[in-house]
């Protein structure tokens, strides 16, 4: 992309209004824009981050054996009410009555509408496991929206359902699901601690939030330091391996690691002093299993291998992807702006143009784009009439993972420079090795 045809409306200065880095980062780097209290318009940069999330989202999904479908923003009141949450959900639901006065809502979560779904279509333990998942808008009616997309009313959020046959099954499925979020987290930079939490309006026996730390979260967390040092790694699962499964899961939450609501004292007293850690925290997923709530009262049946009628085993598991977006700004940037993790950026490379109108310049410049584009590296030029500095500080503002920076001085040496993002790290290669060097 040419940044001359580009829509990027950065902004030089701080907006008064934004209270944290993800916040004011996002507004200055023109990826977002506030429509109302908690509800954004995702401007191409940032809806470029958004679909890149969402991506890793999906690929760790069905890697893991789960089946993407779409389900509505709007949702029967009858289900809810079936499932005895209409009333209970507080003032955080968006109820709303259509013109032939049906009572409706703005889906905050799908519980319902899936096990309706399984209810009416799958009546065999031979279609088990089945875990269904969709990528869909939600809405909450926050009293205090703040802090950007980080607690937002309106946010893009994954959320997935499985559905077993017994408790057993459901469990591997709750441990599945624990594996393949540390890998999807992993993926996008962060590492993600998974914490064991309140189970909130959702209900559930088993739970654990997945949390980044950073000093801006909303949640305080105690921790055992072991656990951060911690990675996944490139390990190859196989995700119908209950032992493997189970072992990693051992492996992530044997250490201490809650949230203030479930914290022991007495237990967290336990862990070797030295060790002993609090810290602010970023909720960015969470998994649980419930049982058959949701599935004995709207009717989620099947028959047994011994032809008996038993209700599905459940679970729910939720990665807030528009939230994603800010949770790795809190957790990489510096003092000139964003720095993207290689998988999530939205331009892998960006190309300045250091002397736009010199011919020498310009042609390498143009040589350099249409490489990168051949070798399918999304790239942003910048080919504005425009100062090197200012140039330079937008590339660092938006957080391109990697700058090549052309000039006539460089170019009489046979060379231009490329310089890392995360470390300020720079060498100079000719032009005809640098989109080698990246691939």
């Amino acid at each position: 992309m040419r940044l001359s045809r580009y829509f990027l409306p950065v902004l030089k200065e701080n907006p008064s209004e934004a209270q944290i880095v993800s916040h004011r980062l996002m507004l200055r780097a023109g990826m977002i824009k506030q429509q109302a209290a908690g509800i954004y318009s995702w401007l191409p940069l940032g809806f470029k981050v958004l679909k890149n999330i969402e991506k890793i989202v999906h690929e760790e999904q069905i890697r893991a054996g789960h089946h993407p479908m779409l389900m509505p923003t709007l949702q029967s009141a009858d289900l809810w009410r079936k499932s005895g949450r209409y009333d209970a959900y507080g003032p955080e639901m968006l109820r709303i009555r259509d013109r032939h006065d049906r009572d409706m809502l703005y889906g905050p979560t799908n519980e319902e509408m899936i096990t309706d779904i399984v209810a009416n279509y799958v009546t065999s333990y031979k279609a088990m496991p089945l875990t269904l998942y969709h990528v869909q808008w939600k809405f909450r009616d926050e009293v205090r929206p703040r802090f950007g997309v980080m607690r937002g009313r309106e946010f893009y959020m994954k959320d997935g359902y499985n559905f077993d046959l017994t408790k057993a099954d459901a469990l591997h499925a709750y441990n599945r699901h624990l594996v393949s979020y540390l890998r999807t987290y992993e993926r996008m930079g962060l590492q993600a601690i998974p914490m064991r939490a309140d189970s909130g309006p959702i209900g559930g026996d088993y739970t654990h939030e997945f949390l980044v730390l950073a000093d801006t979260g909303e949640s305080e967390v105690f921790y055992d330091s072991e656990i951060t040092d911690l990675r996944f790694g490139d390990r190859a699962i196989d995700y119908d391996d209950h032992a493997q499964c189970q072992a990693v899961l051992e492996e992530f939450t044997s250490r201490y690691a809650r949230t203030d609501e479930t914290h022991d004292a007495a237990e967290f007293a336990r862990v070797p002093e030295a060790r002993q850690r609090s810290a602010r925290g970023i909720e960015v997923g969470q998994i649980f299993y419930f049982g058959t709530e949701y599935s004995e009262k709207l009717g989620a049946y099947v028959q047994n291998e011994a032809g008996e009628r038993v209700a599905l085993h459940m679970g729910s598991h939720g990665i807030g992807v528009s939230r994603l977006a800010g949770a790795i700004i809190e957790a990489s940037h510096d003092e000139n702006g964003i720095i993207w993790p290689y998988e999530v950026a939205p331009f892998k490379v960006g190309i300045v143009n250091v002397k736009q109108g010199d011919a020498e310049p310009d042609k390498a410049c143009e040589d350099l784009y249409k490489a990168f584009s051949a070798a399918g590296i999304d790239t942003l030029y910048d080919d504005r009439e425009e100062r090197a500095g200012g140039k330079f500080a937008t590339m660092d503002l938006i957080g391109c993972p990697w700058r090549v920076t052309v000039g006539p001085r460089g170019l009489k040496n046979g060379v231009v420079e490329l310089t890392d993002r995360a470390t300020g790290e720079s060498e100079e290669l000719a032009p005809e090795l640098v989109v080698s060097r990246l691939t």
